[in-house]
Order: C-alpha cells, then sequence, then structure tokens
C-alpha cells in the first residue's frame, strides 16, 4: 500500500513517517504515488530572483527529449498522491500540495518511466546529467528554469523522504519517477532528480 499523508499530524511528524515507511512499489502502468511533501514558509530566495507566483503550465528537457503540458494533480480519495491516468498517462504532473515550481520550497513533479504504449515521458530521466536545464513555463507566460544538481536511484524501501521532500529556502526542483530491477510486475527503485533554480524569464 502507499502510505497516507497524515492529516492531523504537524508537517516534522508526516515526514518522519514518510521517512519511516515503504514506499508503494509502482508498475509499468501504476507510478509512485509520494505522499505528500510537507510546506512551510520561509525567506525569500537570495539566488536567481523567482517569478511572481503562478502554476507551472509546461515542462521543458531538452536533452533527454521532454517537452509536454503539466497535469495539476493532488490527493486521491485514499489520501495518496494522485498519478496521471489514461488517456493523460504519458504526460508529468505537478503535485499541487508542494511549491509551484520557482517560488521558494520544493517542487515536485512525477511522470511515468512507461505505460502500456511505451516508453513514457520519464523514460530516461536517469540518462539526466549534472547542469542539464529543465524550464518549466508558467501559467502568466513566465518560466523558471532550472539546473540538474543530481540524479539518484533510491530503493523504495529505504526511500529517503526527507532528503526528497525536504523544505527548501530557496527554489528547488524534485522529477520522481520509477526505475531499477523491473519483478513481478513493479520497479523496485525510484529515480529522483534534484534541481535547483538559476535563472526566471
Amino acid at each position: 500500500m502507499t502510505p497516507r499523508p497524515g492529516r492531523a499530524a504537524g508537517p516534522r511528524t508526516r515526514l518522519a513517517a514518510l521517512a519511516a515507511a515503504a514506499l508503494a512499489a509502482c508498475t509499468g502502468v501504476d507510478l509512485l504515488a509520494p505522499a505528500e511533501p510537507p510546506r512551510t514558509p520561509r525567506p525569500p530566495p537570495s539566488g536567481p530572483a523567482a517569478p511572481s507566483p503562478s502554476g507551472p503550465a509546461r515542462l521543458t528537457i531538452a536533452s533527454i527529449g521532454v517537452d509536454t503540458d503539466l497535469l495539476r494533480l493532488g490527493l486521491a480519495p485514499d489520501g495518496t498522491l494522485a498519478v496521471p491516468r489514461p488517456p493523460h498517462e504519458d504526460r508529468a504532473a505537478w503535485y499541487t500540495g508542494s511549491a509551484p515550481p520557482g517560488e521558494p520550497g520544493t517542487a515536485v513533479i512525477t511522470g511515468h518511466r512507461d505505460s502500456r504504449r511505451g516508453p513514457s515521458i520519464f523514460f530516461r530521466l536517469d540518462a539526466l546529467r549534472p547542469g542539464a536545464s529543465v524550464r518549466i513555463t508558467r501559467a502568466d507566460g513566465t518560466a523558471a528554469i532550472f539546473a540538474v544538481d543530481t540524479v539518484r536511484r533510491h530503493r523504495k524501501a529505504d526511500f529517503p523522504a526527507r532528503t526528497v521532500y525536504r523544505h527548501t529556502p530557496v527554489p528547488s526542483l524534485r522529477l520522481i519517477t520509477c526505475g531499477g530491477p523491473f519483478d513481478d510486475g513493479r520497479y523496485r527503485d525510484n529515480i529522483v532528480a534534484y534541481a535547483r533554480l538559476t535563472a526566471a524569464a
């Protein structure tokens, strides 16, 4: 089962529970549903000026051939994170409970590695290299441009929720999909790209 975000507990309690829980395995169709990351207000970033608040509309990662409209998904009825479903399973999705990309905090975008149609939007996520550019065009026409710091593969059983979902005082981004060995109809690992804001346009 996918761990549910705690509704009554505070952010620190929820995060501790996430760090201790084994995340659900995803199959070739159903992406891991990351539980809700905490959101805590922080002072404005001291790096590149963040764009004015606006939800993300499009994701472009030229180095791995990603160019897609973004879905906006929240929580499913069972309290887990909703994931892209047919006929939109080959699009990426911004989790609306995370920071808007380009604003202080951690923005979370998920996508399938593959689907019934074949390779999906994040099929090559693990091919990203440090320094790769990630552009998120926002609904107001501005853009938040991130640079990849690292791409890591995490075992689901040891998923580092605190590292992945922690609030950052400057705008940061996490791109998440499945990966690693495919066994008994499911991937055993998750691929997470960690990126930071470098420019706003």
